[in-house]
């Protein structure tokens, strides 16, 4: 079976990680897979070649859009997939369009990743095309795979086939992301600090919509009480070069103790060194990062934002969006367990994604669903 996925980008976030993890463990005789980027390969495409799956990329601009539809219906004629597969608003749109114009009745799964439209964090120009989506949802994909039970809700309300929609949360690889304490002795020699150091790490872009000023306004809090607690940050636009960020901290004066790292390679290795992970977040999909703490048996504490606390069910807390000190308390009642307590919390966590979101049962439902289309 050939499998095309069409897909808006591919630098690093939770879609295309998705995507990669599907490649992986998917590619092979019986599935033969090729990725189609919008815009252009980025970190996560050159990934995916390594894979030894084809990355093509259409370097769409925005007044590219009939142009880049024709390119791709031309493409697909000529390629004659058995499932054309998109990834996000935009390539829903681009990929639905010409898959139908290149008159070969090529079944079309879309794929939704948000959980909601909020106009404070989403582009005018996103949510037109989200509307847009809404309304060729009856006529053009086959299915229409969304990520979140949240995400399902607030697209059927916007408009979106609700028939055709199939909840496929994100999977984790175990073998990978594991409990590791070589990686905990590791990750604190490198940053400098104690072997016994407790740190409370946050995997996440710096964006309005992870409200990572939330974050650092709790660690203020925090940080007096307890003289050897660390805030570690990671994700693209998580360095000192970031002005507003950088700003928010010296506001408050917790520079020394709270460690911007950036984008990081081996996100297991330092998630995994972890005592307790954080997500901040006003809005969220299906967050990726969440399970793979959980993957690594690392407790969490999530705002109720998109899946956030469907995916720690019973094994983390879970405060409301933007409340500074409940996500403080929280900290604190997680930094004054007991280690055996905390651990067990942590093993209750990797417990749940085995049985619920590993990656081979979800890689399985999406060959299921391509299976039955083709």
């Amino acid at each position: 079976m050939k499998i095309i996925h069409v897909i808006t980008g591919l630098n690093v976030g939770g879609a295309e990680m998705m995507l990669y993890k599907i490649l992986q463990h998917s590619s092979g005789k019986e599935f033969l897979h090729e990725v189609i980027s919008l815009t252009d390969v980025g970190l996560v495409g050159e990934k995916i070649q390594k894979l030894g799956v084809p990355v093509r990329a259409l370097n769409m601009k925005e007044i590219d859009l009939p142009i880049t539809v024709i390119r791709l219906a031309l493409w697909l004629r000529k390629s004659n997939p058995d499932v054309v597969q998109t990834w996000m608003y935009h390539a829903n749109l681009v990929g639905g369009l010409a898959a139908t114009l290149c008159f070969k009745k090529i079944p079309v799964v879309w794929g939704i990743r948000q959980s909601d439209l909020n106009p404070k964090l989403n582009k005018r120009r996103t949510i037109l095309v989200a509307q847009v989506g809404a309304f060729l949802s009856r006529f053009i994909p086959g299915n229409i795979i969304i990520n979140s039970i949240r995400g399902k809700k607030n697209h059927e309300a916007l408009g979106y086939e609700a028939s055709k929609m199939v909840v496929i949360p994100n999977g984790f690889d175990l073998k990978v992301f594991r409990p590791d304490t070589e990686a905990r002795i590791l990750f604190r020699q490198k940053i400098g600090i104690s072997p016994t150091s407790f740190i409370i790490g946050s995997v996440a872009r710096f964006d309005p919509s992870k409200d990572q000023k939330t974050l650092i306004q709790s660690a203020k809090i925090l940080l007096n009480g307890y003289k050897d607690l660390h805030f570690v940050l990671c994700g693209r636009g998580m360095t000192d070069k970031n002005k507003l960020l950088t700003e928010w901290i010296n506001e408050i004066d917790i520079a020394p103790r709270l460690h911007l790292l950036g984008e990081c390679e081996g996100i297991e290795n330092i998630t995994a060194a972890f005592d307790v992970a954080v997500l901040s977040s006003v809005s969220e999909g299906f967050p990726n990062v969440i399970g793979e703490a959980m993957a690594c048996g690392v407790p969490c504490v999530v705002t109720d934002a998109g899946d956030s606390a469907y995916i720690v069910g019973d094994t983390g807390l879970m405060v409301p969006p933007s409340d500074q000190v409940a996500l403080a308390n929280a900290f604190r009642q997680m930094i004054e367990m007991k280690d055996i307590e905390r651990k067990a919390l942590g093993e209750r966590a990797r417990k749940r994604i085995e049985e619920n979101f590993s990656i081979d049962l979800v890689v399985k439902k999406y060959i299921e669903l391509y299976t039955s289309l083709a």
